[in-house]
């Protein structure tokens, strides 16, 4: 039974490589069980990893490390992915004023995590870990030890403290923490679910995103005998005519195309503009185009095809070379308006109008595959992480810092993966990742991270409740409440926020998914995954940032 022993306790590969499976196996299978419809999910990894270190099963120090590194490197870097294409769009309309409030929380838990570290002389800078515990943010853990490491090498603090202790101890209560917030600043102003969904539902109704199709007859004489092009030029609004009708006759237009009178237009355009169009063409009117026996039909065309990454749909010409009008754009579930100026990434689905002949060469030109796009761009991911780790390790010089700041393995990668995410087409980088393949890169990294972080503080941990953790709880639980009933309070009563947008505000400010997963479940709508996702990348960015500021200030 030697070869047991060895498996179990040894010191080789497979030993390693056996504990990080069994820790993250279990942890992961352990994650799924729901207490009073929460989950804690793949964080329930970093308490196996804490079981498993506490009976003294460990991995080599370079090894862990190494894996822990590695691991974080893999998750930060497919969610800048993930988030790079709506980061700035973020900041637009409704969104200012969601980031804005996600600020304040963030804000709000570091005043006061540091009003407990000036109370409590024997906390240190430990309440980095029951910080990031609290706001249930593992990046900005990741970031903090990482910043540590650096303080160590450099000379300034001895011994590096087991901030994933904190971590861990605060964690549960964090989580419990949002929920118990969402309830009480329901109770207070009295919210009723029924009343949520209507005002949601006037406010979609309202929504500038969604294309509508209408069909106008031109009874404006001042527009007869102008072509198209004339017509967007006099309007200056943003409209995609995609079909005439013109006596029996269905015409594909094109810029050049001359109105007559009575013609039918079957016109693609925002809410917003539809009144202006109505004075400017004519009424609208009730038409069913595809009861109409004519050789035109309407498809969607996937991108699937490199090098029509970024590129815009004026410059196509499909109008000309192809006879066909794109209406709308689908991009990660959205529909978009066909505006000329609108750039493509890979991934879209166009709509198209045409001869069916015709849309069958644009189809081949473009892609139209999802094969293609299962295939994964492993250089783009390579060359990005190298990119993000030389970004990280360069040194930035800040007033009253003890060293120079580094954004290290966690917000180089983070903030270079963001920034291709966005602009990589303008380099010719293919960012579009599935949505699986990108799950899988981020669940693998954070896994492999958590294992490491949990087995590597597991000795310690029961000694550390013992002599004063309980306290911590108490700390990670304020942290963690009163920021989001603060905010929460001015975000409904001042703000007047939708409930649904503001649970999932408050799940965003603090990147928590079983609290989303609770606001979904209440809401019954998309409403909190919407604010969830917009306030997300700013929180994330903002999470690691201050995560490393005040590990150096603290120091």
């Amino acid at each position: 039974m030697e070869w047991f022993t060895d498996l179990i306790s040894g010191t080789s590969i497979a030993h390693t490589a056996f504990l990080y499976a069994l820790v993250i196996a279990a942890g992961v299978m352990l994650g799924k069980v729901k207490i009073f419809g929460v989950s804690l999910g793949v964080t329930f990894v970093l308490f196996v990893g804490i079981l498993v270190g506490h009976f003294g099963l460990t991995v080599n120090h370079d090894i862990l490390h190494f894996v822990k590194e590695f691991g974080l490197i893999l998750f930060v870097f497919s969610i800048g992915l993930q988030v790079g294409p709506g980061f700035f769009a973020s900041f637009k309309n409704e969104g200012v004023k969601l980031n804005i409030l996600a600020i304040a929380i963030i804000a709000l838990n570091i005043i006061v995590a540091l009003v407990i570290y000036f109370l409590d002389d024997s906390i240190g800078l430990m309440i980095v870990g029951i910080l990031s515990g609290a706001v249930t943010n593992t990046p900005g853990l990741g970031a903090a030890e990482q910043a540590l490491t650096q303080l160590y090498n450099d000379g300034i603090i001895t011994e590096v403290p087991q901030l994933a202790l904190g971590y861990a101890v605060a964690y549960p209560l964090g989580v419990v923490g949002i929920i118990l917030a969402m309830i009480i600043i329901r109770a207070i102003f009295k919210v009723k679910f029924s009343e949520e969904t209507e005002q949601l539902e006037r406010e979609n109704n309202d929504s500038q995103l969604v294309p509508h199709i209408i069909t106008y007859r031109i009874e404006n004489k001042l527009i007869v005998g102008r072509s198209l092009s004339e017509l967007s030029s006099m309007i200056n609004r943003n409209f995609v005519v995609s079909r005439i009708k013109r006596h029996e006759e269905i015409i594909i237009p094109n810029s050049k195309t001359i109105l007559e009178d009575k013609d039918l237009l079957l016109t693609v355009l925002s809410e917003p503009d539809e009144e202006a169009l109505t004075a400017f063409i004519g009424p609208k009117i009730e038409m069913d185009w595809e009861a109409i026996q004519a050789p035109v039909v309407s498809r969607r065309i996937l991108v699937s095809k490199e090098e029509f990454n970024g590129r815009k749909i004026g410059s196509m010409r499909l109008r000309m070379g192809y006879r066909l009008n794109v209406t709308r754009v689908t991009r990660a579930g959205v529909d978009l308006l066909a505006s000329p100026n609108l750039a493509l990434q890979m991934g879209d689905r166009i709509t198209v109008v045409g001869k069916e002949e015709d849309i069958d060469r644009l189809a081949e030109k473009l892609g139209n595959s999802m094969k293609h796009l299962n295939h994964p761009n492993l250089f783009t991911i390579f060359i990005g992480i190298m990119v993000g780790i030389f970004f990280g390790c360069m040194p930035f010089t800040i007033p009253g810092m003890p060293v120079p700041m580094k954004l290290g393995l966690a917000g180089g990668p983070l903030i270079v993966a963001i920034l291709i995410g966005r602009f990589g087409h303008k380099f010719h980088l293919t960012t579009y990742t599935s949505t699986s393949a990108n799950l899988m890169l981020r669940e693998v990294g954070i896994c492999l991270f958590l294992a490491s972080v949990g087995i590597s503080a597991g000795g310690e941990f029961v000694k550390t409740i013992m002599e004063g953790g309980l306290m911590w709880v108490l700390w990670g639980f304020l942290i963690t409440l009163i920021p989001l009933l603060v905010v929460g309070s001015i975000g409904r009563g001042y703000y007047k926020l939708n409930y649904y947008t503001l649970m999932g505000l408050m799940s965003g400010a603090c990147t928590d998914p079983p609290a989303l997963a609770y606001s979904n479940k209440v809401a019954n709508n998309d409403a909190p995954s919407v604010a969830y996702s917009t306030v997300y990348p700013l929180t994330m960015f903002l999470r690691i940032l201050t995560a490393q500021i005040l590990v150096l200030a603290l120091a």
